[in-house]
């Protein structure tokens, strides 16, 4: 039996990370097999395309950079999501092609219709999409306290990143049968709860 995919997006400080390892950990406790990845990234070659990506040495153009994120998520799902699938776990992974489409169509001006087309040629598509809205306010002070090294897309003014935000919530208005939209403003448990909601209604975890 084929497995579950779901994905969680969102902008910079929304909480990714976080709720991704949360609700891995409950659908793990409720016996589920549950594989945790994140893109880009997710299998060796992705991993290596990831620091190309995210180091801020090289400046890509909007196309190069497009490609660049689809040849990591070609090798992530080749070696890492498709076999889990097949294998019948559950693979909840930290962003997918909806953060290319935001990020780069939408922040960065690159061709979304390349990357709509590209999308649908990845073979795999999520059964569910969790969008954590954040607003601006609660993201900047996340990533304050955060207190890490920012990679390249986090240097990035605040004109990009509120393109960004807006750009999630119009492909979850797009897609109203795949993705959820979960307000990201409140405690890490009230998020969490949230999206375990989000899991059970769409895709019946307990069952």
């Amino acid at each position: 039996m084929r497995g579950h995919f779901i994905t969680l997006e969102g902008g910079e400080g929304a909480g990714k990370s976080t709720q991704v390892a949360l609700l891995a950990d409950a659908l793990t406790a409720r016996g589920l097999p549950v594989l945790r990845t994140r893109e880009p990234g997710g299998a060796p070659g992705a991993e290596v395309l990831r620091g190309l990506l995210l180091g801020g040495k090289v400046a890509w153009s909007a196309p190069a950079e497009t490609l660049l994120h689809f040849a990591a998520r070609a090798e992530h799902v080749e070696r890492t999501i498709r076999p889990a699938l097949e294998a019948g776990m559950w693979v909840v992974c930290d962003r997918f092609y909806d953060s290319t489409m935001a990020y780069q169509g939408f922040g960065l001006g690159a061709d979304r219709a390349m990357i709509a087309t590209l999308s649908g040629l990845v073979g795999v598509h999520p059964d569910l999409t969790i969008v954590l809205d954040v607003s601006e306010k609660v993201a900047v002070a996340r990533q304050l306290k955060r207190g890490m090294d920012a990679d390249r897309y986090e240097r990035l003014d605040a004109f990009f990143h509120r393109r960004v935000n807006a750009a999630f919530r119009e492909i979850a208005a797009g897609a109203p049968q795949r993705c959820v939209v979960v307000s990201a403003d409140g405690a890490e448990s009230e998020v969490q709860a949230a999206c375990l909601a989000a899991v059970d209604r769409v895709l019946d975890a307990r069952g």
